[in-house]
This record gives C-alpha cells, sequence and structure tokens, in this order.
C-alpha cells in the first residue's frame, strides 16, 4: 500500500466513525504529523476524499463536510432505485441460497452485540444483497450510498425497539427474495429505504442543537 492509499484509508476511517466530526476542519500539517507523510500523498490523498465528499474545501485548508439533510433525502431516493432494481435480479437467479449467508449475519447480532457491529451488518445487508444481483455497477452504486450514509446512521438515535423493526424488515425482505417474489421482496424493500429515511432525518433534525454542542455540522441544505 502506498503513502497515500494509507492516509486515505486511515482517514476515511476516522471521519466514518466520527473520530474526526462533520464540520472539524484539518491541516496538511496535521495530518502529515499524525501519519508521518509527506505532503505530496496526504494532498492526494484529500483530494480522493474530496471526491467521495466526506471533506471539503475551506479556503486554503479542509474541513470535514458537514451531514447534509437534503442530501440524505437525495441518497435515499437513489438507493430506491438502484437497490430494487438489484433485489429484482436476485429473485431472478435459479439460485437463491446465498441469501441464507445473509440471513446468518443478521442472526449473529443479539443483545449482546456492540453497536458497532449492529452498525456495520446493518450496512453489509444492503451492500451483500446487491451484490447477490450479479451486477457489478448496483452494487457498486448502493456501496457507494451506504458509504455516504454511514456517519449519518452512526449519529441515528436508536433503541432496541428501532434496530428490532429494522432487523425485522431485513428478515422479511429476505424471506421474500428467497421465495423468487421480485414484486413483495420490492414493496418490502422501499418501504424500508423509505421508513428509513424519514426516521433518520427526523432524528437528527431534532437533535441538531445537542449535535452542535458536541461539534458536529448538520445542515439543512
Amino acid at each position: 500500500m502506498s503513502q497515500m492509499q494509507s492516509v486515505e484509508k486511515q482517514l476515511r476511517e476516522m471521519i466514518l466513525a466520527l473520530e474526526i466530526g462533520p464540520g472539524e476542519r484539518l491541516t496538511e500539517r496535521w495530518i502529515e504529523s499524525r501519519f508521518g507523510a509527506s505532503r505530496t500523498p496526504v494532498r492526494a490523498a484529500l483530494l480522493r476524499l474530496e471526491t467521495e465528499g466526506l471533506i471539503c474545501r475551506d479556503g486554503r485548508g479542509w474541513t470535514v463536510s458537514p451531514i447534509n439533510l437534503a442530501e440524505l433525502q437525495q441518497i435515499a431516493v437513489y438507493r430506491e432505485a438502484v437497490e430494487v432494481a438489484a433485489v429484482r435480479l436476485t429473485c431472478a437467479l435459479e439460485d437463491r441460497s446465498a441469501i441464507d449467508v445473509i440471513e446468518a449475519m443478521l442472526e449473529s447480532c443479539d443483545g449482546n452485540t456492540p453497536r458497532e457491529e449492529w452498525h456495520r451488518v446493518g450496512m453489509d445487508f444492503h451492500i451483500e444483497l446487491a451484490r447477490l444481483s450479479g451486477n457489478e455497477f448496483l452494487f457498486r452504486g448502493v456501496r457507494d450510498a451506504m458509504t455516504r450514509l454511514s456517519r449519518a446512521r452512526w449519529l441515528e438515535v436508536r433503541d432496541e425497539a428501532a434496530l428490532g423493526r429494522a432487523w425485522a424488515e431485513h428478515s422479511a425482505i429476505l424471506d421474500a427474495a428467497r421465495l423468487g417474489d421480485a414484486d413483495e421482496a420490492t414493496r418490502r424493500l422501499s418501504a424500508h429505504i423509505v421508513g428509513s429515511r424519514e426516521r433518520l432525518v427526523t432524528s437528527l433534525a431534532n437533535d441538531r442543537r445537542g449535535l452542535r454542542a458536541r461539534g458536529f455540522a448538520v445542515v439543512a441544505a
């Protein structure tokens, strides 16, 4: 792995895990010191992260991009179109036994599972379901969309009831896909994405003041 790739990878992980919060300023000098990297690979890494929307230019420096509520709405529309197309292809497969692997992934979470793992499995559910379609472009689209949502999903206020509802919806989607019932699978998937979007945006909008107090920038447009 090159120095640029190493810096890019570590910075991305820190941003997505909220170790560096939305709205926080970044300086090339701090990054160079933090990762023991020289200026050129640091600048190249920053440019890569800028194309992902994770950071943005701030004068002569950089800032971790705020969480944008309008963007979350747009991503949900995109996800619905792409994920529905992917699950229809999956339902049309002759061999859908790989769905069992995703179900086992869901069942690995229980009351003793750390929140970090619930977060990861919830992301992977959508990514791996899209992978089963066999369409590389749909898979990449879902993976990239879920990456863009990762920080916001970390900030979502979720209790046991919310987690239970999400997992029940995930299971119902898998049940329909396993039967090859494309109409039922897409109906349940669409309802899940729309419902998740509404809960996430409402939660973040209601908690903007508290998030600002923690140094996290959340904007409405």
